[in-house]
């Protein structure tokens, strides 16, 4: 009797371990058309402006925590509200061209997405 109640309770035990690995945490997830932008050839002085787009394809609202440039001669504005599922956002970059040179600068998303770190990257050649 008592082997047949153990075995009874462990395989309650067996069924419930294996319904809570099956069990899928709801998680938001970036897609992203690009990563990197290249503007090519830009006039001094004369700001440029890309805008980075995403869709989430996970199946949880993602909400973007903060977004920061890597230096003061580059602005960034994004999506404030949360993404539902299957939506689109945005992380627009504005670069000020006052510096004649080529460039490379990136902008930092946090979010609480699968990558919850995601870089995004612009760049070009300041001419005059």
């Amino acid at each position: 009797m008592i082997t047949a109640c153990a075995s009874t309770m462990f395989a309650q035990e067996l069924a419930l371990a294996t319904t809570i690995a099956h069990v899928k945490t709801a998680t938001p997830e970036f897609a992203w058309d690009i990563t990197a932008y290249d503007f090519g050839k830009i006039q001094l002085n004369k700001p440029v402006t890309h805008e980075f787009k995403f869709t989430n394809t996970g199946d949880a609202p993602l909400v973007i925590s903060s977004v920061q440039a890597s230096c003061g001669c580059t602005v960034a504005e994004y999506s404030k509200d949360a993404i539902a599922p299957g939506a689109q956002g945005f992380v627009k970059t504005t670069y000020n061209a006052a510096k004649v040179g080529v460039f490379t600068k990136s902008v930092t998303v946090n979010a609480n997405a699968e990558n919850n770190v995601v870089q995004l990257f612009i760049k070009g050649e300041v001419v005059e």
